[in-house]
């Protein structure tokens, strides 16, 4: 099970780790396609005593795969297969776009972690619509009533300016809801020029509104509309948007996507710098993602969702988010780092400390 980290640092540190990506990606699909994903999903299907309901959804596990793996909708089956309790896609923007410039993901192997500045690359909302819809069907057909959840996460096409952000969104909104099980508004990726500053409560309130009331109307039943946001934002900021979720009824809140900030770092300061601009994932990501879980515990009431992400690499990381507040955690980073075993080993440290009489629950 641990032959992938040498697998990884003898093959594809020396790829490029766009292109490195793209080949693993490509293998899972493969391996779905030709049948063989079958003998993962028996082999890490998750414990039965992990599953769990949150925002009305049942979930196999409290475990899934963050958005960014994933952009189009292309392997959810072959991820499925792997144990993760939910599968989340995109960002999908209402057109398609082919994001920025490359090189644009860079290794921080030292930190085990990763840079990126993708720029929200995809297929566009409705080239990915029919994928999401097969891959619900597909799910259905072997999992059951139990399937893997897929929750699809949009966001802004960056030559639309601010102004009009909200009928792009509402755009992806008409295409994607039908399809998923919950629906995440994206307004915290530092790759889109101006992204973020749609943060501020007084443009997230009109957003997140118009989205959700469409969502529920092309889907014809209530589509579980969650808000990603940032580790920059200072305390009281996200106190701020925690009061605007609770005034909209979302159901929850994802914490949190990349971050601006390259500190603490063990990797090379001028190397690091030499990369450029970017969002930063992994391990250095842990302490902040953490704080801005408990800030919002804290502040939202007990029947909204967080789903904690940023830093998560062990089973006793998932632990922690899980009994710190969070309701469901999601990993992508340490997915490249530890292969498609990763998340087996974690469900099984799950399903262990629960049979040793921990609840996984909030305290």
């Amino acid at each position: 099970m641990r032959i992938y980290p040498t697998i990884f640092r003898l093959v594809f540190t020396k790829m490029d780790p766009e292109k490195a990506h793209h080949f693993s990606f490509d293998a899972l699909r493969l391996a779905e396609k030709l049948g063989v994903s079958g003998i993962y999903r028996k082999l890490c299907a998750p414990d039965p005593s992990l599953r769990r309901t949150v925002m009305g959804i049942d979930f196999p596990s409290p475990f899934g795969l963050a958005a960014g793996f994933d952009k189009e909708g292309a392997g959810i089956p072959a991820l499925a297969d792997l144990g993760f309790g939910h599968v989340e896609v995109g960002t999908i923007t209402g057109a398609a776009q082919s994001g920025n410039e490359k090189p644009r993901l860079f290794r921080l192997v030292e930190d085990k972690a990763v840079i990126n500045r993708m720029g929200f690359n995809n297929d566009g909302a409705h080239a990915v619509a029919p994928r999401i819809r097969a891959a619900r069907l597909a799910l259905a057909g072997r999992y059951g009533a139990r399937r893997p959840v897929i929750g699809v996460n949009i966001g802004k096409t960056k030559v639309v300016e601010l102004e009009d952000a909200i009928e792009d969104y509402l755009v992806s909104t008409r295409e994607l809801a039908v399809h998923a099980d919950y629906l995440v508004v994206n307004v915290s990726s530092p790759n889109t020029p101006g992204l973020r500053l749609l943060q501020g409560v007084e443009t997230l309130r009109p957003l997140l509104a118009a989205v959700g009331a469409e969502a529920d109307r092309v889907a014809g039943r209530h589509v579980p509309l969650l808000v990603k946001i940032a580790p920059d934002l200072n305390d009281e900021d996200i106190a701020d948007v925690a009061t605007l979720a609770t005034e909209l009824k979302l159901d929850g809140i994802i914490a949190t996507n990349t971050t601006i900030a390259r500190e603490p770092l063990a990797s090379d300061a001028f190397k690091v710098a030499e990369l450029g601009a970017g969002g930063l994932s992994g391990a250095p990501l842990k302490a902040r993602s953490l704080a801005v879980l408990k800030v919002l515990r804290e502040k939202l009431p007990d029947s909204m969702a967080i789903i904690s992400v940023g830093g998560v690499s062990t089973g006793a990381d998932v632990i922690e988010r899980l009994e710190a507040g969070a309701d469901l955690v999601q990993g992508y980073t340490a997915f490249l780092y530890e292969g498609p075993f990763w998340v087996r080993g974690i469900n099984k440290a799950l399903a262990k400390a629960q049979a040793q009489g921990r609840s996984l629950a909030r305290k």
